[in-house]
C-alpha cells in the first residue's frame, strides 16, 4: 500500500489546489499539509482525514487505500445474517498507523456501513465503520453482534464476576448473555458522516 503523505499530494494536485487552499479547506495551515505529504506528521485524526477527503472531493476510501484495484469498498450491514465480511467477494482493508494512531487491535478489519433502509444503535446512515471479525470478548466497546436471529450494535462491558453486559445506544440497564446471543466484531474505528 502506498503511504499516506504521497497520495495526498497526488489528490491535492489532481484537485487542482495548492497547499495553502487545501490548508483553508481541511482548517489547518498550510506548512501542517507540507508535513503530512512528506511523512513528517504521520498521525492524522480522524476528523482532519474526513476533513481532508471532503476537501479533495474524493472518497474516504479513495485518500486511505488509492485507485489500486485491491481498494477495499464498504460493506453493507444488514440487519438479517451472515455477516458482511462472510461474503466471498468482500473487501478487506488494514487499517493505517496514520487513521488510527491509538488503535489496539491486530487482525483484518473491514469496512461497513449501515445498507440503505437499515438502522442500528450508534451508527447513522453514512457513518462507517472498521470491523474486526471476532468471537471473543477482547476489551469493553460496540460489537456487532447477533441475537434472536438478527444483528445489532451493542455495547459490551464485562461485570464483575465476568459475565458479558449488552446495551443499546438508549438502554441504562444492561442485559446479560443469553443462548442465542454471538458476537461476531468488534468495532474499532467510526467514522460519522457530516451533516450537510
Amino acid at each position: 500500500m502506498d503511504s499516506l503523505g504521497p497520495r495526498i499530494k497526488e489528490l491535492r494536485l489532481e484537485a487542482n489546489l495548492n497547499k495553502a487552499a487545501l490548508a483553508r479547506r481541511v482548517g489547518v495551515s498550510d506548512v501542517t499539509i507540507s508535513y503530512w505529504e512528506s511523512g513528517a506528521i504521520r498521525q492524522i485524526g480522524h476528523e482532519r482525514l474526513v476533513a481532508l477527503a471532503q476537501a479533495l472531493g474524493c472518497p474516504l476510501s479513495r485518500l486511505l487505500e488509492g485507485d489500486g484495484g485491491s481498494r477495499a469498498a464498504p460493506l453493507y450491514l444488514r440487519r438479517l445474517p451472515p455477516a458482511p465480511w462472510q461474503d466471498p467477494a468482500a473487501g478487506r482493508i488494514e487499517l493505517p498507523f496514520e487513521l488510527v494512531p491509538q488503535l489496539s487491535w491486530e487482525g483484518e478489519c473491514f469496512l461497513v456501513t449501515p445498507a440503505p433502509g437499515e438502522t442500528f444503535d450508534f451508527l447513522a446512515e453514512g457513518d462507517l465503520v472498521a470491523v474486526a471479525p471476532t468471537e471473543i470478548f477482547r476489551q469493553p466497546g460496540l460489537y456487532l453482534t447477533e441475537r434472536e436471529g438478527r444483528h445489532c450494535i451493542c455495547k459490551v462491558t464485562q461485570g464483575d464476576s465476568g459475565e458479558l453486559q449488552f446495551a443499546g445506544q438508549d438502554d441504562s440497564t444492561p442485559s446479560g448473555y443469553t443462548p442465542d446471543t454471538r458476537l461476531l466484531g468488534k468495532l474499532v474505528a467510526r467514522w460519522q458522516a457530516a451533516p450537510i
